[in-house]
């Protein structure tokens, strides 16, 4: 591998990350607030480790797909390490593991957080914990291409390595017109709600961080009680309808706003999506009317808005999941798990692998009754790949495998078994909130400081959906 063809592509991330750090600490200086220096410091040295290699590195005409594995781990990892930098300086409840774990956080959109007083904060550091969220939300990777469409056949390799193969299959066009594509749809979302926002009555602040929060399906608020400190049904809504469409793939929705709406509906992705959706809320406003709230539209305003926000792997909150009938934490549970769609700004296993489980298993059946029959799963009349199938199949065993494996670690540190298989399967899918100590109105600024650290893991392993990072550490090893 060339060292320096990836510093210089790393560079470019960094030089992305010194542009918010940039607005952060305008923000700070504006407000006059204590987190000015921390974040001026912060966007010098990105400034600096970012344009010496893009300045002095010529590009490459090609590179290698180990190249590009390592410049998609090397620049999750320093985007998380230059990001936790204003936390460490400005102090607080951030010791070197707490502002680790917040920025990975943040980058990977998972929405955990170990800070008991987010208020405390000020305006300068809660809008670059926001950043971290629009950033990552839409892939590293895939920023850079999309600010610097330039780089060509380097350009397609970097894509490949970001983007899963399943969100590939909706996306038919160039890279080129893909990235605009993914661009033009995340910044319309985050626009839109954010002027949504502003005409429910949050100030502009709010709604912006609020807006990077949904759009991202990240989860970080600027207040302690989350989306609950607003009290308004009509804020509540909007969130709610944004966190369904970012968990969407974003080709499908373009296609939708430009007037193709049939694609969307014939798609059996979206449509398993939505049912799936449609099914959790009904269950989940009927086991909790009666138990939890006494009336109906109370039990469908926080019902609904709680399974939408762990479906999407959002992770605001407006109650107390920790007190919902089993029935419903499972519930919960299940969608901490599967999560949104390919192709959005959504983690955890993916509806798109649900549905090829579901053909998978189809096909057995049916190879079992017919043992000579030949046949292709296919979803949407295209023919799913050998290779995407058993990759799929695949993810699914290791995913579970992971979460099982951080959650016997988690327990072996004295943790009780629901916060430990509900703090892995949360950190694994980017969801943020779970159950027991690390509850929707609760934080992880009680886990271990090594269980933190295998968090952290858990959430990059789950942004980079597993074999991006194992590809980086063990291929040269496998030869």
């Amino acid at each position: 591998m060339r060292l320096q063809v990836i510093l210089r592509y790393v560079g470019i991330i960094l030089l992305i990350n010194a542009v918010f750090l940039f607005l952060s600490a305008a923000i700070s200086f504006l407000k006059g607030d204590s987190a000015f220096f921390s974040l001026s410091y912060t966007f010098l040295i990105s400034v600096l480790f970012g344009v010496f290699p893009f300045v002095f590195v010529p590009p490459a005409k090609e590179i290698s797909s180990q190249e590009g594995f390592a410049i998609l781990v090397s620049s999750w990892l320093l985007a998380c390490l230059f990001g936790m930098v204003p936390y460490m300086m400005w102090g607080g409840e951030f010791s070197m593991t707490n502002a680790w774990f917040e920025s990975v956080s943040g980058f990977t959109t998972t929405g955990s957080s170990i800070l008991t007083d987010i208020e405390a904060l000020p305006d300068g550091l809660l809008f670059w914990r926001s950043a971290t969220h629009w950033i990552g939300g839409v892939g590293i990777i895939v920023f850079a291409l999309a600010v610097m469409p330039s780089m060509g056949k380097v350009g397609m390799a970097l894509y490949r390595t970001e983007v899963s193969p399943l969100a590939a299959m909706n996306f038919k066009l160039q890279t080129k017109k893909t990235l605009e594509i993914i661009m033009y749809v995340y910044a319309g979302l985050t626009v839109l709600q954010t002027v949504a926002l502003l005409f429910c009555g949050l100030p502009l602040f709010d709604a912006v961080t609020h807006s990077f929060a949904t759009i991202a399906t990240g989860g970080f608020s600027t207040k302690n009680l989350s989306v609950a400190h607003y009290g308004s049904a009509a804020v509540e809504v909007v969130i709610m309808i944004f966190m369904i469409l970012s968990g969407i793939n974003f080709g499908l929705l373009f296609m939708a706003v430009s007037g193709r709406v049939r694609a969307l509906f014939t798609s059996t992705v979206f449509r398993y999506y939505v049912i799936a959706l449609f099914v959790g809320v009904v269950l989940s406003v009927i086991n909790i009317h009666g138990t939890i709230f006494t009336g109906w539209p109370d039990a469908l305003r926080y019902g609904s808005f709680q399974i939408i926000s762990i479906a999407t792997s959002t992770g605001f909150a407006t109650t107390d999941s920790n007190v919902w009938p089993p029935f419903v934490q499972l519930l919960l549970l299940f969608f901490t798990l599967q999560c949104a769609c390919s192709g959005s700004t959504s983690g955890g296993i993916k509806a798109d692998r649900m549905v090829i489980f579901w053909h998978a298993v189809k096909k057995r059946i049916k190879k079992i009754e017919h043992p000579h029959v030949v046949m292709k799963s296919k979803i949407d009349h295209i023919a799913i790949e050998d290779d995407i199938l058993e990759a799929s199949l695949l993810f699914l065993v290791l995913y579970i495998a992971i979460v099982f494996l951080s959650s016997v670690l988690l327990s072996a540190m004295g943790l009780d078994i629901m916060t430990a298989f509900s703090a892995s399967a949360a950190t694994m899918g980017n969801v943020g909130p779970g159950f027991g100590m690390v509850g929707s109105t609760g934080n992880f600024s009680q886990i271990p400081e090594l269980g933190k650290w295998i968090l952290t893991g858990n959430m990059l392993l789950g942004r980079l959906e597993i074999y991006g990072i194992f590809l980086f550490l063990l291929l040269r090893f496998w030869r």
